[in-house]
């Protein structure tokens, strides 16, 4: 297994920051339901997040190598018990190479723990699915409705989603005897284990249907398109993620869907930036317009035109800062003001300057 660190292209001194941006460019890199997306390493891109994105599993793969990751079962520390059985160290690589009557511990751990201990070797739960989508300021600013479409793994409508005709009933499985769990003893140098774990002809149902689904195989799922109404509230930051419960991939035979992770990404505008929850822009402005007061207009990214005056006595060097005129009703409109002097005078100019400033006493 390929070291995580490795796996997302950053170093073991990563920030929880750059270990998190690793791995959405990853994962939407190589996504199998994106052109040219491979499955395989983005299962190897998500297992080796869930580690080095937790604190704590962080530390123990830091400290003792890689844990069973938590995509597909449990995670634990080092010789630590979960709920599914002994978790923690991979013992293939830490006792292989025989000796011990001549077994492979880690071949020994992997036969009687199910070896991460997936259901049947498939992971039931529908994946999380990420998708991003740009929007303009002004959306951002105000709100706004969006759809997302993309192709996944959606429910079989043929069968709604169970992998089987209904009304051809079921038969006890012959394996598990209707229980949905099986139990298997095992004898090593180190003792008798025993494992109860689920059936894996039968998925834990005791049941097998008498008739499969046509259309999906039994799966209750197929490939297909599936399109979100999504509500982004007014004052969404670009590059924030939000997440939709239940939309994303259907699971195997009925089981629950996966979430959707939705990054919502803020079109550049020719006049304003955003900091924080401020809207920046700038304004050029004549030195006598500072001198004589003269009322300033902005046009809003929602098309309203704001007016201002700059006070008297104003610093040219500081911003005018016009409250509540943000992102979200919560930031400020911030104004930096460029003044302008020309770049000729005339002598009839030059004389009046020289006339205004003997006048201020400057």
């Amino acid at each position: 297994m390929r070291d995580y660190y490795e796996i997302l292209g950053v170093s073991k001194d990563a920030s929880e920051d750059d270990i998190k941006k690793a791995f959405r460019r990853l994962a939407h890199q190589y996504h199998p339901d994106k052109l040219g997306g491979d499955e395989k390493k983005f299962k190897e891109v998500n297992e080796a997040y869930q580690v080095l994105s937790n604190k704590e599993k962080r530390a123990q793969y830091d400290q003792f190598g890689r844990t069973f990751s938590g995509a597909e079962g449990g995670q634990y520390g080092p010789f630590g018990f979960g709920q599914q059985g002994f978790g923690g160290f991979d013992f293939s690589d830490i006792f292989s190479g025989g000796g011990f009557a001549g077994e492979d511990l880690g071949d020994i751990f992997g036969n009687i723990f199910g070896g991460g201990m997936r259901t049947g070797g498939r992971r039931k739960r529908g994946m999380d699915i990420q998708a991003d989508i740009s929007i303009t300021l002004k959306e951002a600013y105000e709100g706004v409705k969006k759809k997302v479409s993309f192709k996944t793994f959606v429910t079989c409508e043929t069968c709604k989603g169970i992998g089987h005709e209904k009304s051809a009933g079921t038969t006890t499985c012959d394996v598990c005897k209707g229980n949905g769990k099986i139990r298997q003893q095992r004898n090593t140098f180190m003792g008798s284990f025993v494992q109860i774990r689920e059936c894996d002809k039968c998925g834990g149902k005791g049941q097998i249907p008498k008739k499969i689904c046509h259309v999906c195989k039994g799966a209750g799922r197929i490939k297909g398109d599936r399109t979100v109404d999504m509500d982004i509230k007014a004052g969404v930051q670009s590059g924030q993620i939000i997440k939709i419960t239940g939309m994303g991939e259907a699971g195997l035979e009925g089981n629950s869907t996966g979430d959707l992770y939705v990054r919502v990404m803020v079109q550049k505008h020719p006049d304003f930036d955003v900091a924080g929850d401020d809207l920046v822009t700038e304004k050029d402005v004549q030195f006598s317009d500072i001198l004589l007061g003269k009322e300033f207009a902005i046009t809003h990214v929602d098309g309203r035109s704001i007016t201002f005056t700059i006070p008297a006595h104003h610093n040219i060097r500081h911003d005018i800062v016009i409250p509540k005129e943000g992102m979200g009703k919560k930031g400020s409109m911030i104004i930096k003001l460029n003044v302008k002097t020309p770049k000729k005078m005339s002598s009839k100019a030059k004389k009046l300057a020289e006339d205004l400033r003997d006048e201020l006493g400057e």
